[in-house]
């Protein structure tokens, strides 16, 4: 069986772990124990690691696969493995689902433990007072602010790892917030489900993309068109005929007024 435990840190990832690599006869990878491991063999891989750590800048994803690819192909990781701390980003789990490919190999289960923030804070300090009230010496990250700015990059750069497998379909839910006896019993009724549908991706349309016209009908009726009759332009009344008509009148009258004056006159 191999598996991915995907949690903000306090979310019990560690005690679930502990009892899957013994429930299953199978091992528990951690990137720093397997650089560390890495690095103390002298391996080419380790040597380079070794170089980029002393100059005190984050191992690039490439060797980070490398080296868990190396610790899978160990004896003692034939039965399967849970992989701890990694992939912590969404290009590290495409690179790790291309090596697992490369081996015939394939993940049978990623599991989210779902926390409150809020009850999380309150998880931790309860811890730290119970440890100091033992005696005990208290963990690195039993630490309220150091809690906070590693759950906040968890936010950042794992959380989308989520949405990642449950688009897969390799996505196991559980409330991370119950018993740690019950939170065992969900994820093993979880891994004997088998696996979950893919879920569908949102279509989205990219910019410029047009939609596809309506389909036309079989036919298309023609626009009716009514012809109306053209009116005849009424007739212009024809003052200058009247005008002309009266012309001979007015000159005849004239005449005669002329005619009679020099007869007046004599």
């Amino acid at each position: 069986m191999r598996l991915i435990l995907l949690g903000p840190p306090g979310a019990g990832k560690g005690t679930q772990a502990q009892r899957l690599v013994e429930q299953h006869g199978i091992v528990q990878l951690s990137t720093g124990d397997m650089l560390r491991a890495a690095v103390k063999a002298g391996s080419a891989v380790g040597l380079r690691a070794k170089d980029i750590m002393a100059r005190g800048e984050l191992v690039p994803d490439d060797l980070v696969v490398s080296i868990v690819s190396d610790r899978i192909d160990q004896p003692d990781a034939r039965n399967g493995f849970i992989l701890d701390g990694f992939p912590r980003t969404v290009p590290q789990a495409v690179a790790l689902d291309r090596m697992l490919k490369d081996k015939g190999l394939k993940l049978d289960a990623v599991v989210e433990l779902r926390v409150d923030p809020g009850i999380l804070q309150q998880r931790i300090a309860t811890r730290i007072e119970q440890a100091k009230a033992r005696g005990e010496t208290l963990r690195s990250d039993d630490d309220p602010e150091v809690l906070k700015r590693r759950v906040e990059a968890y936010r950042e750069q794992t959380a989308p790892l989520v949405d990642y497998y449950r688009w897969q379909g390799n996505l196991r839910s559980v409330d991370g917030m119950a018993a740690i006896p019950d939170v065992a019993k969900t994820i093993d009724r979880a891994l004997r489900a088998g696996p979950a549908k893919p879920a569908p991706k949102k279509a989205v349309k990219t910019a410029g993309q047009t939609a596809k016209p309506a389909p036309m009908p079989a036919k298309v009726p023609k626009p009716r068109v009514v012809a109306r009759k053209a009116k005849a332009p009424k007739a212009a009344k024809s003052r200058p005929k009247a005008a002309a008509k009266s012309r001979p009148k007015v000159a005849a009258a004239r005449g005669k007024a002329a005619a009679s004056g020099k007869r007046g006159r004599g």
